[in-house]
């Protein structure tokens, strides 16, 4: 069953006061697609496993990107959005074979906590889940009893530059009305290795 992905009211957009992310303004998915600068400033600092599962692919702006670094990708999201090669499936009822892989996406963050979970489920010991957050995932008292406090990440990756996020990947609107009012950071977690957390920045 398709789920609906639509921002809540606690969304961090309201509470800073973004204009253009605003509560009214949110897509139905929840479809936000990533600036690819965002994997061009991870790859700087660590290589992911050849293999790669983008599992909210969307127009494939990180697929595309990964693929031209030299990475296999399967790309796969709720709602085929035009990129070829997408295989349509809701990553968090898909029952794949174990993935000898690495999963990496900028998951629904209605959801996102859900795609940790599952990422982690479908994972074999020793891949990672690299997941593009704001850094407002850190808090939370259900993230952490559910999740943080079982399966601290490895790693937290703060962007020092803000990275664009546009609604149904419209860039140019996103810049044209000023650009980004949230703080991102990609989320690293190894399966099987749950010891301390490691903040650094790039």
């Amino acid at each position: 069953m398709a789920k609906d992905w639509k921002g809540n009211g606690n969304s961090i957009y309201k509470a800073l006061g973004a204009s253009n992310h605003t509560e009214a303004e949110r897509e139905d998915n929840d479809y936000y697609a990533t600036d690819p600068i965002a994997i061009d400033k991870l790859l700087a600092a660590e290589k992911p496993y050849r293999i790669i599962w983008e599992c909210a692919c969307g127009q494939g702006h990180l697929s595309d990107r990964l693929k031209k670094n030299g990475f296999m990708v399967f790309s796969s999201d709720l709602i085929d959005r035009g990129y070829p090669g997408t295989q349509v499936k809701d990553f968090l009822t898909a029952n794949p074979p174990p993935c000898t892989c690495d999963i990496l996406t900028n998951p629904p963050y209605k959801y996102a906590k859900e795609f940790v979970l599952r990422a982690l489920e479908l994972i074999k010991p020793g891949r990672k889940v690299y997941m593009f957050l704001k850094l407002t995932f850190l808090e939370g008292k259900a993230r952490y009893i559910e999740l943080f406090s079982k399966y601290p990440p490895k790693t937290v990756y703060v962007f020092s530059e803000r990275v664009l996020c546009a609604k149904n990947g419209d860039f140019q609107r996103m810049k044209d009305t000023g650009g980004s009012a949230v703080a991102y950071a990609w989320f690293v977690w190894e399966k099987g290795n749950y010891g301390g957390t490691e903040i650094k920045w790039i």
